[in-house]
């Protein structure tokens, strides 16, 4: 029963395999000739237009009222300062600032909904108003927490990445290129977030604003200690007429040795953070394995 069972599976295989062999040309020039026909067609998730026109009557208008809600909840946010956290965090080309607004309004009310739901379902209208006030809250600030943790994610990508920049920029300056010239070559070398944030430092340059205006505004930016020392040390050395070189390679070096004490900060917490989890979850486990043995033949004593 079993030779005639592997000799059935090993029948349907060749079968299998020799279809494939045969069919494969065949299927090639229809793929091949699918891919022609088809070479230039852009497919569209519906119509453009109906898109347009739902964004224009149902969103934009739900966004508004949502965004109302969230300054009325909040009337000391103004859009200034929403604008200078997203762009800590990056998220200024994504995210606008009417946006965010909008997500903590939709936030608030889905949390204060959902909490309702589940609150006087569960256990009557006290306890679902609670829930509603607690979830709402929830929502509410879930969007600027997020924004929060990606601009403290972006300034310690910043503080790792300043000393290889400012080799790169001392490197530049002492070949003969001006600073804004080493800052576009920054730009063209490196990626992540200081070179982004090095790039809109350009571009404001090149429009127009001051060296001195721009590099404060990149301080304000990316709110980093590190960074604000560098744009004082260039302001200053512009303004006095020092060695722009000698200042990037001394800058160069204090944010490495920086960053060095604060890797080595880490190193040395390590183990108190380690001693939580070891105390909670690895003690219990030894101990029980150690003890349960004896603890059953005690018992067994007594």
């Amino acid at each position: 029963m079993l030779i005639l069972l592997a000799a059935t599976v090993l029948l349907a295989a060749a079968v299998y395999l020799a279809s494939e062999v045969v069919t494969t040309p065949s299927r090639e020039r229809h793929r091949a000739l699918r891919r022609a026909t088809d070479y230039g067609r852009v497919k569209l998730p519906g119509n453009p237009l109906e898109l347009a026109r739902f964004r224009e009557r149902v969103v934009s208008p739900l966004s508004r009222s949502f965004a109302k809600v969230a300054l009325r909840l909040n009337p000391r946010v103004t859009m200034e300062s929403i604008q200078l956290s997203l762009l800590s965090a990056g998220l200024n080309r994504r995210v606008s600032p009417h946006a965010f607004l909008a997500a903590k309004g939709a936030g608030a009310a889905g949390g204060a909904f959902l909490g309702l739901t589940i609150g006087a379902t569960a256990a009557g209208v006290g306890l679902g108003l609670f829930f509603a006030v607690a979830l709402g809250g929830i929502g509410f600030v879930l969007p600027g927490f997020v924004v929060s943790m990606k601009a403290r994610q972006r300034r310690e990508q910043i503080r790792v990445q300043l000393p290889d920049a400012l080799d790169l920029l001392a490197v530049s300056v002492e070949a003969g290129l001006g600073f804004d010239g080493a800052v576009s070559k920054l730009t063209e070398h490196m990626e992540g977030a200081l070179a982004e944030e090095f790039e809109l430092t350009l571009g404001e340059m090149r429009i127009g604003e001051g060296r001195h205006d721009a590099l404060k505004k990149l301080a304000e930016r990316a709110a980093a200690p590190e960074i604000a020392s560098f744009c004082r040390a260039i302001i200053q050395a512009d303004t006095l007429g020092t060695s722009l070189g000698r200042t990037l390679r001394v800058q160069a070096i204090d944010s490495r040795l920086k960053r060095q004490a604060a890797a080595e900060e880490k190193a040395m917490k390590s183990p108190i953070k380690m001693l939580f989890p070891t105390v909670l979850f690895i003690f219990p486990a030894m101990f029980l394995v150690i003890l349960g043995p004896a603890l059953i033949e005690i018992s067994k004593v007594f």
